[in-house]
């Protein structure tokens, strides 16, 4: 009888949960509003549990989510309680809040969510961004948390995540992205990232444009904050061994190494590591071999991220131009001999004639496919383009199948990568979990 009766409550627990998420994901018929005002009045009326741990505020048009779960790992291995909110999620919405490297509970889901519906919303409903931002902050208070990084959504002067004060702010880097929000130069999106330096509160960069690079600057300079630069006020150097040197603000540190695959997460961890520096000045306890632990320890689904080794399947939303060609690059220089399959999806908003111009010449054959959400781009669209790079080209629009074909099509040494969107490398990832038919080489 009691074990019935906890299953019961199970059975709840998951209904509640499911119901919670339907919910949420209703709000997006609200779509995308930027914009400060109702997060504000949720987060007043909730008595703004958002004051109440130290924030670290990462934005930039790609490496945040990196950036953001190294800061967390390593804070985690200097024993402190860190919150990480990013987005989007890959496979389950608890993903976007974590706590000590583990996406909270549903229970915890559904106890954040009815303690937001119940607050005060003021003029409109809230965005599903603007309530996702909400629960994260809310738990990170009410689990008492030391520290949380924030990754921005989108921009930063009116992201829902602005509403902290952060003791360091970061600007990964900046290229042209959501032109309907954020503008349609580099100047123009660099102002509305620049939109997170705070009074007084140290900022660091990884911007090389000299245009963007002004803007930082000059908002910085108007705020007060101090601006720390990858590449003036930091390095960092590359060994043959794998390895990595950083030569900071003030320290000098050996034998470094990433967890992350891919070059350019070296550039990306001397951003980390400017901000472990900056943390410690201000009394932080981040000591070389906690930093040295959270970097390597640390791992970012999704991203070159590696599933299978016969064949090699790699996830990587590769959902830019910059991460194209961070992901090209990666193709080519470890798998020049192998055979490539390309499985690649694309979102109405994205460059996708250059992103395929740049990852299909690695390829052997393409797979074109899309992901269930409305903004994806027809894969008719994609071919034209597709065929007059490689010869080999399939459309198959549902990426669970695209995926198995894939496989099926596949020898144990070739590789399969999956990329062009978070939200095609998700269904790739889910598809996966649920016993697609693979070879015994796959690693969860």
């Amino acid at each position: 009888m009691h074990n019935c009766r906890v299953f019961l409550m199970g059975m709840v627990s998951d209904i509640s949960y499911h119901r919670c998420l339907k919910n949420m994901y209703g709000l997006q018929r609200f779509g995308i509003k930027l914009g400060l005002s109702t997060i504000r009045k949720i987060l007043s009326a909730m008595g703004n549990p958002q004051d109440t741990y130290n924030c670290i505020h990462v934005a930039g048009t790609n490496g945040k989510g990196s950036v953001a779960s190294s800061l967390a790992s390593i804070l985690n291995q200097a024993g402190y309680k860190a919150g990480l909110y990013t987005s989007p999620h890959l496979v389950h919405f608890n993903e976007r809040i974590q706590i000590n490297n583990r996406p909270i509970s549903n229970s915890n889901v559904v106890a954040s969510y009815n303690a937001i519906k119940n607050a005060h919303h003021g003029e409109r409903e809230p965005t599903f961004f603007e309530f996702a931002t909400v629960m994260a902050f809310y738990e990170f208070a009410r689990q008492k948390v030391d520290w949380a990084v924030i990754e921005t959504g989108m921009g930063g002067r009116l992201d829902a995540t602005n509403i902290i004060r952060p003791r360091v702010s970061i600007i990964t880097n900046i290229s042209v992205e959501h032109r309907e929000y954020l503008g349609n130069t580099l100047e123009q999106i660099s102002a509305e990232k620049a939109g997170i330096i705070k009074s007084r509160r140290p900022v660091i960069s990884g911007i090389r444009q000299k245009k963007a690079l002004a803007v930082i600057k000059n908002k910085a300079a108007e705020k007060s904050a101090p601006l720390f630069r990858l590449g003036k006020d930091f390095k960092v150097r590359r060994n043959l061994a794998g390895t990595f040197s950083y030569h900071g603000i003030e320290a000098n540190w050996q034998g470094l190494q990433t967890g992350l695959s891919g070059s350019h997460q070296v550039d990306n961890a001397a951003l980390v590591l400017a901000a472990c520096e900056i943390l410690n000045q201000s009394g932080a306890n981040l000591s070389l071999d906690h930093i040295k632990a959270g970097l390597i320890k640390n791992r970012w689904p999704g991203r070159l991220e590696i599933v299978s080794v016969e064949p090699r399947i790699i996830l990587d939303g590769a959902h830019n131009f910059i991460a194209a060609r961070n992901l090209a690059r990666f193709l080519s220089e470890n798998f020049d001999d192998r055979k490539i399959t390309l499985v690649i999806g694309i979102l109405d908003d994205k460059p996708y004639r250059a992103m395929l111009n740049c990852l299909l010449p690695t390829a052997n054959q393409v797979i074109l496919t899309r992901a269930k959400i409305n903004r994806a781009l027809e894969p008719v669209k994609l071919e034209s383009i597709a065929r007059k790079i490689i010869p080999r080209v399939t459309i198959i629009s549902d990426v669970k199948e695209a995926l198995e074909y894939a496989i099926k099509t596949a020898s144990a040494d070739d590789v399969i990568c999956v990329a062009g969107s978070l939200y095609v490398v998700g269904e790739a990832k889910e598809a996966l979990d649920k016993n697609l038919p693979k070879r015994s080489g796959h690693q969860k």
